[in-house]
């Protein structure tokens, strides 16, 4: 069709960068917005079997998603006092990013900028990858396709510096 003279022609909304939620994480984001779980407030859904995080507005709107590095060791729960341990006192088996629902909140992060603090007790938050040791390889880790290479961080959740400035920030 094309659009009568004088008229302008229709333009198609942006579509969100990256894939939609799909199984368990579609669900989920279905369940939060039917009960109104998120308070209306934007909402935050971390996939860490498929290493994806996956961006709500206050509505359920989708944002985006993007890949995520997340915790070395598999596990649900923060070790016991985590949160007061620097970074080479914590072994790997204590390398955990908790599941659970958190209401996060922004705040400094000792000179790397403002940081989404999801589990402040804990010292667990998402920013963007950072270089903790040139070994780890995160910026390449976190292109990978293999969810496995995305376990890595302390953690903390790691998403790219695109997705933390363009959808969580905003």
């Amino acid at each position: 069709d094309s659009a009568p003279p004088g008229d302008a022609p229709a333009i198609a909304p942006a579509q969100p960068p990256g894939r939609r939620p799909s199984g368990v994480a579609e669900q989920l984001a279905g369940w939060v917005t039917a009960m109104d779980d998120n308070g209306e407030l934007p909402f935050i859904i971390v996939d860490k079997l498929g290493a994806r995080i996956f961006a709500f507005d206050e509505d359920g709107q989708f944002l985006g998603s993007a890949p995520v590095l997340i915790g070395l060791a598999r596990g649900d729960d923060s070790a016991p006092g985590i949160g007061n341990l620097k970074l080479p006192q914590i072994s790997p088996d204590e390398r955990t990013t908790p599941a659970g629902r958190f209401v996060a909140g922004f705040g400094d992060s000792n000179g790397h900028g403002t940081m989404l603090w999801v589990d402040l007790p804990d010292a667990i938050s998402l920013h963007p990858v950072m270089s903790v040791s040139p070994g780890e390889h995160r910026l390449q880790r976190i292109k990978s396709p293999d969810p496995g290479q995305h376990r890595i961080s302390y953690g903390c959740i790691n998403v790219p510096k695109v997705f933390y400035d363009d959808v969580v920030l905003t």
